[in-house]
């Protein structure tokens, strides 16, 4: 009997250890010219850390600006490239394995985000504007990022003329994850994405020079809500998977439609439960909602500008806004069309309460860098206007809206960096007093940024407006047009009250002196002052451009 029993166990091993005719996984299959642009800034970033590991300390600063700078011109000669070469029309697809889209939205959104970090690289790089310590030229950032603020540990590495070059890298990994945030075509990628580009600005903002304190309670501040964030879009795409059974944007914009027609048995008692779509979509916006600093998710956005570095603020306000912008855009037009219905009246409220808190609250505010920390949420209202849309001129004045925007901020920043005291940076708007009188070329260049801001013609800020309204009327939103209009003249009023102080207030004897910086934080200011006139007085060769780009692949 046991011999019968161990030849049938016998038998049972010899039929499992038989070659099962099992499909075999085939290797990916990845479209690396498609995909160039964030392999550069990527390999870049690697090579970056490579670079702090090996290069000694005083040749670093230059290697690491000199890779970083070539890395995003690299990448955006990378993005021209695809462009020229039609992928973002004619020969728009899907990349990865399903998992990037390679169009027109996309390549203009990477070109924005490459070009805006580009010139934020240069008020990184800035090294004229504080006196100089033991001999060493100092930068915005920390000696060494480790040492407990105000140690002896910290001053040792002052007097050693220490610098924090890893900012570099960690700006390279942050442009990474936002290239390919408005470029994900599912889920997981969006998520991964995310991360990417989350966890460096999370250190960035944590590794000022002076006020140290005060950046790291930014940076904790930030990362806490920011992985509450995370948190709720992670759960959302879990319920989104529950719903459709797939994280692809064109298998759930399916199933939404009610276009899929091979079925499983598990999906389709999951199918017509619109609770797990009607949530899931809910916690996916709110994560990208927040980090586009709309309300009622806007609550890190001013303490986390004011406590980071300068530098890194007008780089994160800048390219953080267009990647988020874009995965919106690509997620409400892609994915939930077959939903418009229910989510435009949530953005409708969420639109109107941005627009009105930004621009009511920025005019308590006495920091400057808090005051543009609420303008930004007001203009996040503004383009949430286009977004609402929902019409291919609502995606291309998005699109332009978000180019001009980047540049405006940028050169903003790097204008509150010039204005300094014994402790630094002069952030007060009472030390702005007199400005105009002290400085009068500082001065008139943060005036045409605030005009900008406030959408007054003939600069970028009016023609964008212009656009996303008009965008936002010809799509049945003509209410939320006439809020807009009336949040812009609020805005208007601390922009131009900012103005009359720097111009038409006595200066104070003790009041802030203007640092003469390099001729890399000038270049940063004079891109930024270029693009706002030529946006503004001949904007529409960018609005063409803007609308050949509007179109998604699916």
């Amino acid at each position: 009997m046991n011999a019968a029993a161990a030849e049938a166990v016998h038998s049972l091993w010899t039929t499992a250890a038989e070659p099962a005719t099992v499909d075999k996984i085939g290797a990916p299959t990845i479209e690396y010219t498609q995909l160039a642009p964030t392999l550069i800034v990527v390999g870049a970033a690697v090579l970056g850390i490579l670079l702090e590991a090996f290069v000694p300390r005083r040749a670093r600063y230059y290697a690491q600006v000199f890779l970083t700078v070539v890395a995003l011109a690299a990448a955006f000669a990378a993005v021209v490239g695809l462009a020229v070469g039609g992928y973002g029309s004619t020969k728009a697809g899907i990349a990865a394995m399903g998992a990037i889209a390679v169009d027109g939205p996309a390549l203009f959104l990477q070109g924005t985000i490459l070009l805006a970090s580009l010139v934020a690289v240069f008020t990184f790089a800035e090294r004229r504007l504080d006196p100089a310590h033991h001999g060493h030229r100092v930068d915005s950032f920390a000696a060494e990022a480790a040492a407990v603020p105000g140690s002896e540990h910290e001053k040792a590495a002052v007097r050693a003329g220490h610098t924090t070059t890893e900012v570099f890298p960690l700006m390279l990994f942050a442009v990474g994850g936002m290239l390919v945030f408005p470029a994900a075509n599912d889920l997981l990628t969006l998520f991964i994405a995310l991360e990417v580009f989350s966890l460096p600005l999370y250190l960035l903002c944590a590794v000022a020079r002076r006020k140290r304190l005060m950046s790291q309670e930014a940076a904790v501040k930030y990362f806490l809500l920011g992985a509450f964030s995370s948190a709720f879009l992670l759960f959302g795409v879990a319920l989104l998977y529950g719903y459709a059974g797939s994280v692809s944007y064109a298998r759930i914009a399916d199933v939404v439609d009610g276009s899929v027609t091979a079925v499983t048995p598990a999906l389709a008692e999951t199918m017509g439960n619109d609770v797990l779509l009607l949530i899931g979509t809910a916690m996916v916006l709110m994560g990208l909602l927040f980090k586009v600093g709309a309300v009622p998710f806007h609550m890190w956005t001013p303490d986390v500008y004011q406590g980071a570095p300068t530098p890194v603020t007008g780089f994160m306000a800048a390219a953080t806004k267009v990647a988020a912008f874009g995965a919106l855009l690509r997620l409400l037009y892609v994915v939930l069309p077959g939903l418009t219905w229910d989510w435009r009246p949530v953005m409708w409220g969420v639109a109107v309460v941005t627009m009105l808190a930004g621009a009511v609250i920025a005019i308590t505010q006495t920091d400057i860098k808090r005051l543009l920390a609420y303008s930004s949420i007001a203009h996040a209202g503004f383009i949430l206007a286009g977004v609402i849309a929902a019409t291919p001129d609502g995606v291309s004045s998005v699109l332009f809206y978000l180019g001009a925007y980047s540049f405006v901020t940028i050169g903003a920043f790097a204008v509150v960096t010039l204005v300094r005291d014994a402790g630094g940076e002069a952030t007060h708007l009472s030390k702005w007093a007199g400005l105009g009188r002290r400085s009068p070329l500082v001065a008139a260049v943060f005036a045409v940024f605030l005009l900008a801001f406030a959408g007054i013609p003939l600069t970028s800020g009016f023609t964008g407006k212009f656009a996303v309204f008009k965008a936002a009327a010809e799509g049945g939103a003509g209410a939320l047009v006439v809020v807009g209009v009336i949040s812009s003249a609020i805005a208007a009023f601390f922009y131009i009250r900012v103005i009359v102080l720097m111009f038409f207030s006595e200066p104070k004897p003790e009041g802030p002196t203007v640092a003469v910086p390099s001729p890399l934080t000038m270049t940063a200011i004079a891109v930024g002052v270029a693009v706002t006139l030529v946006l503004g007085v001949a904007p529409q060769y960018f609005l063409d451009l803007a609308g050949q780009a509007g179109v998604f692949v699916r």
